[in-house]
């Protein structure tokens, strides 16, 4: 196949548009659905690529459980009710809420099917490496007193097993409810009744027996249940048994017009536990009576039941991934503390008066946005903090030094989300916490989530007032930054401070910021600025300047922004994407995205920062380029009903780092890299050297890992990524 170079490539050349292709119409978009589920099998195939250390890859399989559960929970959900409500509603390229969800059926249902079979193989695999998962017939004699004792001590409290009867009604399955089933039969007189067992959530799934010859056992939860039924059904046996798993409608709403939006959230919480089924995953060849009536109970139809051989609840298998096998994990990491920071003994505040700081998470640790916010609390002359809250750890450190600070006599103010899916009930105790503390918690709109990431600490020094800002593309969540891969802007720059100063104002007044000098905002100026610099980047390339555009986020559906990205692309103007999950552009083809390349990089870390790189006429990487980062993705819900954050990046060091560094690694890569052609197929190229031997692939996780941030005193950049320039035809 005829390919161009794609910072090292190889990427599919361009396409004649299939026949009928409208560039006009729907056609020119992918199905925002469907290509999350494309994203999933992404994650799933990390499940089976022998580069990866077989724990891993365990965890891998685990996760792509995981989020196929969430989407069902929201996304499916919302799609099921609108074709309930015989709601027509088309997507972007044209689909009504039904056909969306006929496909997602048959796709979700291919995938789910994948990853038994990815359990199989792995099951074995571990058995090779000494760990094995074992059913009740395998259970040895040597074993049977510790099982009766674990079962006694740490099961048995928690159970409650139920007959089925009109004096014992079908309990109510929660959501992610597991459950054994079964037809039991008196021994005496041979009296048969139904019988449900279920499952505690909060017990671990996998029982580890004692280590026997050097061999890691494990028991999966329901197979010790199983065998014990005479203890929990004395003077009967199970006949007949099976499992099934519910997901229920996870989604919530809340009246527009709340007294109280704490009060409505936690009503709204315990609403979410009943919402309707929306999956039944059932043990397949079960005993069909007992089906009917799991069915019927839970209201689901024959299109929402997947029938499993093999292993319920998918996820939980992440379990396994024990702290006594590191050897089958991903080598330690450290990350890394920035040399600057090191140069002045620990002094945020003096690190970031030398110069703009820009920080590569979870390559340079997290621990610098706790240290700056513990190191404002404890600071005499810090006499205000202002910051925003949309995800964090439960125990967390971020929270402890807003109170510290509060607690110490300053102004804090915290601009807490209640809305952040399935952090709610965390985010409520969070603002709880702050306000016994003496901070001011404002819950900013009902509207619009405040997803924007910034901290802002006001210092008096000498005569004056200075704001130091710190600008994130992620949560200020320190478990997940040690997985996820994001930016962490650190700036005395008075005129960022001022603009912070106007959007937090916003959250808190609802008054628009008549003015903002190095930023914009959704939902009032974010997307108008995009097109804005797309249109001019195109205006470029008309002109016979080298015009390109580089830019990295998690999703793209946004339907003006990738209109906006043809036009330029039919202008001129190179584009090069990189999507971690949902694209809706289609790239390569021909007359409509000849011009525009997307890949998608998964891999050890999420992908999780934002970027975008504009060449302003003189193509990338060059002085007169503007780069970005952003909390926003290029979404219709991020740009239109959020409050986001584009911040320019005008230090020349820092704009380097994430042009010649960060955004060159990233298009370079190899090793993690997928490329989606025009008819919406993701391939990965593991390409071999002509000799036929394999050749070491780039990696852009492992060039992190290896390399210091510019700004954090790093010297490797663009000289160090093999190719940093598209190649012709």
């Amino acid at each position: 196949m005829s390919t161009v170079d794609f910072l090292h490539g190889p990427f599919p050349a361009p396409i004649d548009p299939p026949e009928g292709f409208d560039p006009t119409g729907p056609d020119r978009f992918f199905n925002r659905e469907l290509s999350w589920i494309a994203f999933n099998w992404r994650v799933l195939d990390e499940a089976s690529n022998p580069r990866v250390p077989l724990l891993e890859r365990v965890r891998f399989l685990s996760i792509s459980a995981t989020n196929l559960d969430e989407f069902y929970t929201v996304r499916v959900a919302g799609l099921r009710e609108l074709d309930r409500a015989g709601n027509s509603t088309l997507s972007i390229d044209g689909k009504t809420p039904a056909e969306q969800l006929a496909l997602i059926n048959e796709s979700a249902r291919a995938l789910m099917a994948t990853q038994q079979e990815t359990y199989g193989v792995l099951r074995a695999a571990l058995e090779a490496e000494g760990m094995l998962i074992l059913d009740r017939s395998a259970i040895a004699a040597e074993d049977r007193a510790f099982l009766e004792d674990y079962f006694l001590d740490k099961v048995f409290p928690m159970l409650s097993p139920l007959a089925i009867d009109p004096a014992h009604p079908f309990p109510f399955i929660p959501n992610e409810g597991f459950c054994l089933a079964m037809q039991i039969e008196r021994r005496a007189d041979g009296f048969r009744r139904d019988a449900l067992l279920p499952v505690p959530q909060q017990i671990d799934r996998f029982i580890q027996l004692p280590v026997t010859g050097g061999a890691l056992r494990f028991l999966p939860l329901e197979e010790l249940l199983l065998d014990q039924l005479h203890m929990l059904f004395p003077g009967y046996v199970a006949r007949t048994s099976c499992a099934f798993r519910v997901l229920r409608d996870s989604d919530i709403e809340v009246e527009e017009e709340a007294e109280d939006l704490v009060r409505e959230f936690e009503v709204a919480l315990k609403r979410r536990r009943r919402g309707e089924v929306v999956r039944l995953k059932i043990t397949a060849g079960a005993e069909p009576a007992l089906r009917d009536l799991i069915m019927d109970e839970l209201g689901v139809r024959p299109d929402e039941v997947v029938e499993v051989e093999g292993l319920l609840g998918m996820a939980d298998v992440k379990e396994l991934v024990v702290d006594s096998r590191r050897d089958l994990q991903w080598p330690p990491f450290s990350p890394r503390i920035p040399e600057r920071v090191q140069d002045h003994d620990g002094d945020m505040f003096a690190a970031i008066r030398q110069k703009d700081m820009l920080l590569h998470h979870p390559y340079e640790t997290f621990d610098m946005v706790v240290r700056f916010l513990k190191q404002a609390a404890s600071d005499p002359d810090v006499l205000a903090i202002k910051q925003t809250l949309y995800r964090t750890s439960r125990d967390s450190p971020i929270v402890d030094a807003l109170c510290e600070a509060a607690e110490a006599g300053k102004s804090v103010t915290a601009f807490v989300e209640l809305k952040a899916r399935f952090d709610e009930a965390a985010n409520i105790r969070q603002s709880r916490r702050l306000e016994r503390a003496g901070a001011h918690v404002v819950y900013g709109f009902i509207h619009y989530k405040t997803h924007a990431k910034i901290s802002a600490v006001v210092r008096r020094e000498g005569d004056r007032l200075v704001t130091y800002t710190h600008f994130g593309t992620g949560n200020y969540h320190p478990i997940t930054a040690r997985i996820y891969t994001d930016l962490s802007l650190f700036t005395c720059d008075a005129a960022l401070g001022r603009d912070a100063t106007r959007v937090f104002n916003y959250l808190s007044g609802y008054a628009e910021p008549s003015k903002l000098e190095n930023l914009a905002i959704s939902p009032l100026t974010l997307k108008s600025s995009l097109l804005e610099m797309i249109s001019a980047e195109a205006d470029h390339a008309r002109a016979g300047r080298p015009a390109q555009i580089w830019a990295k986020m998690n999703s793209l559906v946004e339907p003006d922004v990738i209109d906006a990205l043809y036009a330029a692309s039919q202008a001129g103007v190179q584009i090069s994407l990189v999507v971690r999950g949902i694209c809706g552009l289609r790239p390569g083809i021909k007359g409509l995205s000849e011009n525009i390349r997307v890949k998608s990089v998964v891999g050890r870390f999420l992908e999780h920062s934002r970027i975008v790189c504009f060449g302003c006429g003189h193509g990338l990487p060059s002085e007169q380029s503007r780069v970005f980062i952003s909390s926003a993705d290029w979404m219709g819900r991020n740009l239109l009903r959020r409050v986001e954050t584009l911040v320019e990046i005008k230090n020349r060091t820092v704009k380097a780092q994430i042009v010649q560094q960060i955004m060159a690694a990233n298009l370079h890569d190899e090793a993690q890299s997928w490329v989606l052609d025009g008819m919406g197929t993701y391939v990965r190229r593991l390409p071999t050297d002509p000799s036929g031997d394999d050749r070491p692939l780039f990696s852009c996780h492992k060039f992190f890992m290896e390399n210091p941030s510019l700004s954090g005193r790093g010297s490797a950049g663009a000289r160090d990524v093999p190719k940093l320039a598209h190649a012709p035809d």
